[in-house]
């Protein structure tokens, strides 16, 4: 019942008391922030720009890392590797990641709260908050953030309660700058380029007659001539097709001349949009190459993966435990992206040692097999005869 009022609170429902009775302005010239009203979902040319971003942040790995050198342990922790799995009883991971990814990128700033245990202040369970705007208020040396929803519900919670990722952080003491200005002409042109295409091809599909009759006759039987041409001739339901000559009026067809936008204009303007979000066509086509593809993952997917690390850690640790080396990463292997025929390459790897047979079936999608976690080396990768820093001399190993 707590998980589901939760929720509610959220994303729509009853709402709880505050955490804070009385507040004040932060000191700062704007301390309010409201989601752009214009979605980015309405364009399909901006979504597919940004589903490449977000659904590879979503296959990146959350892992809890303790201690460091000869000490250092990965998921150590039951209740912290079950929140890195499930964040919360409505999502995974996968789904958490996409979502907040997706909010970055469209509104500059991506807000999760963290509810925590009362009594070990723990994070327990983790939600994305789909806010429709944003006030800091400042309770003595606490800072708090005022959440609006769309359904006119408020929510107040401590801003260290929440994890909060920026995108272009420049202006604002908190928050990102929101892109609304620099891409609201951009999608201004396509949307209106994409209107008149419409517009072009409905008005291409009515045909205009000019009937130019013979002789005078009066407006009410030129209008019923007119009626009976139509009736006759472009009617989808009696036209046969084979129009009959009569020689009381002459007919000439209007040629319509619609404006169509320029498609090299058109196609600068999809650039400029790919550009904003730092994709191209191979990347959203699925055509990337190794290269292209580790650029991209060094360029967009990186500092996000780092954004969360250190959101994820500074929520979960305090500063006693972030210095004995515990921290939160999300990572992601580069070889993931790398093409079946450079994966296969990475054989030599094991060969030598390098890496493991189960990290060689990871890069490949395949599960691993039993102690294939132990590094192997092929027998004719022996020490080098005659290196006396290995301990070998004269092709034989000192023991």
């Amino acid at each position: 019942m707590e998980n589901r009022s939760l929720f509610k609170k959220i994303f729509g429902g009853k709402q709880e008391p505050s955490q804070a009775s009385s507040y004040q302005l932060i000191n700062s010239p704007s301390a309010t922030f409201y989601q752009w009203n214009l979605s980015l979902f309405d364009s399909d040319i901006a979504r597919s720009a940004l589903r490449p971003v977000a659904e590879s942040i979503g296959k990146l790995k959350a892992k809890h890392i303790a201690g460091e050198g000869s000490g250092l342990r990965v998921n150590p922790t039951p209740w912290i590797k079950e929140i890195l799995e499930r964040p919360n009883p409505y999502m995974s991971m996968q789904d958490f990641l996409v979502k907040m990814t997706y909010q970055r990128e469209t509104t500059a700033n991506a807000f999760a709260y963290v509810k925590r245990d009362p009594i070990t202040l723990n994070p327990v369970e983790i939600y994305p908050i789909p806010y429709s705007g944003i006030e800091l208020v400042e309770v003595g040396e606490f800072v708090f953030v005022k959440f609006r929803f769309r359904n006119g519900q408020k929510m107040t919670v401590p801003y260290e309660d929440c994890i909060h990722l920026r995108k272009d952080f420049n202006d604002h003491d908190f928050f990102g700058d929101d892109g609304a200005v620099p891409i609201k002409n951009i999608m201004d042109v396509i949307t209106t380029t994409d209107q008149g295409v419409v517009i072009a091809i409905k008005n291409s599909a009515v045909i205009k007659w000019i009937m130019k009759f013979q002789q005078t006759i009066r407006p009410e039987d030129q209008q019923k001539q007119i009626d009976m041409f139509v009736e006759n001739y472009l009617s989808i339901s009696k036209g046969s097709g084979v129009a009959a000559a009569d020689p009381r009026y002459d007919l000439t067809q209007v040629d319509e001349k619609n404006y169509v936008p320029n498609p090299s204009l058109m196609e600068k303007y999809v650039q400029r949009l790919y550009s904003f979000f730092g994709v191209n066509d191979a990347i959203i086509q699925n055509k990337a190459t190794d290269d292209q593809w580790n650029a991209f993952y060094e360029s967009r997917l990186e500092p996000i993966a780092i954004q969360f690390s250190n959101a994820f850690t500074w929520a979960f640790f305090s500063k006693a435990k972030r210095a004995t080396g515990n921290k939160i990463i999300f990572d992601s292997s580069i070889l993931a992206y790398l093409s079946m025929g450079a994966k296969l390459q990475l054989l030599a790897m094991v060969d030598r040692g390098a890496m493991t047979p189960n990290e060689w079936r990871e890069a490949l999608n395949l599960g691993p097999i039993e102690g294939g976690d132990k590094p192997i080396r092929r027998l004719d990768t022996a020490l080098v005869a005659n290196d006396p820093a290995a301990g070998n001399v004269g092709g034989k190993i000192n023991e």
